[in-house]
Parts: C-alpha cells; structure tokens; sequence
C-alpha cells in the first residue's frame, strides 16, 4: 500500500484510527468476513512518511516475513530531498541510535552506548535542483527513525523534519521523505518481488521525474 503521509501505521497514544485498523476493516468488507481479520504489519514508516506499507494476510506469511527483515533479505529504498549545500555524491552512514520514548526522538552515537542499536545506511544523490538535492536510500537496518536521525547528524536535516532540526515545515504536515520500493524473494512462491510507490504529486516531488 501506498501510503500518504499524516496516516498513522500502527495506533498510538493520539488515539487516532491507524492504517493497520482500517485495512482489516477493508478486508473484512471486501470479502463478508465475520470476526477477527488477520493482517500483519511487516514494515513500518514514520506518520509524516509516505510510501510503501506491506501487510501479511497470514501468521504464517508475517512469520517468514519477520525473518526476511531480521536477516536483511528484504532491500528497502528511499527517497528524500536535503539542501543542495550538501557536497558528497555517495557514502555510508553508520553508528549507533538510542530512542528515546518520551520524547519519541532517536539520538546517534559514533561508540555504542546503552540501550543503543546500531545502524547502517547507504546513500546517493540522484538528482540536484535548485536549491535541492534528492537523495536515495538504501536502508540497511531498521532502526526507530534512523534516515532522519542520521541525516540530522551530518547537518543536513531533511526537508520539513522539524523534530531533526529542518528550519521549515510543510504545508501537508509531512517531510521530504518517501519510501519509494521494496524488494525480496517471496517465501513460498520464491520468486522475486518487486514494489515501488510513487511520491506524492506536490511539492518537490512533483518538480522531481519519478524515475
């Protein structure tokens, strides 16, 4: 699913009816189904995120799933738009992130320290404006709001992320950033599975080619 962004994934203490919720409800329509529906959250994004959120219909399928993204077997990219001020083609960024649940923040560290789990990203600039530059993602781990903590630390906050330090918002309340495809080999019917979502058209994105 495609996902706009201001929608929350999984409920939370704003009490807000989340993604998850309204999927069963879909299903449950969809297909005249009586009791519980069954549907798995298998990736997560950030409520001011837009992109790709994928269920899993079975236990099963959630299981296998779990374990994909526990060993890395899932790839997933992003996109994101940052000052053009920012110099480096390509690199890594990597340490280690600690969360903390009062303020719903992460914090990065170059040494680990307790309670912190380390993370790992790849990125490129793939294509520069104006006054900005679009970046891709390659997310190597999941960590709570790794690309915008990671992008806060080298100085380059990613647009409208008022929380990691961008000096303006959005007008729709979300940020630059954009789970744009994910990728992995199927776990029963082995065969490689590829899915991108297109950004939303405004803004950046749509001063930006989709592919």
């Amino acid at each position: 699913m495609n996902k706009r962004c201001g929608v929350l994934v999984q409920g939370d203490r704003t009490g807000d009816t989340p993604l998850l919720e309204l999927v069963k409800e879909y299903i449950k329509n969809k297909y005249d189904k009586t009791g519980n529906v069954f549907l798995g959250l298998v990736n997560r994004i950030d409520r001011p995120v837009s992109g790709i959120v994928i269920f899993a219909r079975t236990s099963k399928a959630l299981s296998r799933m779990n374990v994909k993204l526990k060993n890395r077997q899932i790839r997933k990219l992003y996109w994101l738009f940052i000052s053009n001020k920012f110099k480096i083609n390509e690199g890594k960024i990597e340490g280690w992130f600690k969360k903390n649940k009062k303020i719903n923040k992460s914090f990065f560290s170059e040494e680990e320290v307790k309670d912190s789990k380390y993370g790992s990203l790849k990125y490129k600039i793939i294509e520069k404006l104006e006054k900005y530059l679009k970046i891709e993602v390659d997310l190597e781990t999941g960590r709570h709001h790794q690309i915008r903590c990671s992008f806060s630390e080298i100085g380059f906050p990613i647009l409208g992320d008022l929380k990691y330090g961008s000096k303006r918002s959005i007008k729709d309340g979300g940020i630059y950033l954009h789970s744009r495809e994910v990728n992995f080999i199927h776990p029963v019917s082995k065969k490689k599975i590829i899915i991108k979502a297109e950004p939303p058209r405004l803004g950046l994105w749509s001063a930006s080619p989709f592919d």
